[in-house]
């Protein structure tokens, strides 16, 4: 039995977009995390600096 080259052009598209699906969501949770982790640094930042000023008053 022969399969017909088109099929084998589908496969390989559903594939690929697996593939690129898996990929970029990986970028986006990297990016995502960077993101937490520097609105975090600001937030214990500005914390840190009102218990300075609590401490001085």
């Amino acid at each position: 039995m022969i399969i017909p080259l088109w099929i084998y052009a589908v496969v390989a598209g559903i594939l690929f977009s697996a593939f690129m699906t898996i990929k970029t969501s990986r970028a986006d949770k990297k990016v995502d995390q960077e993101f937490i982790e520097q609105e975090g640094q600001v937030y214990i930042q500005r914390m840190e600096k009102e218990r300075e000023l609590k401490a001085k008053n």
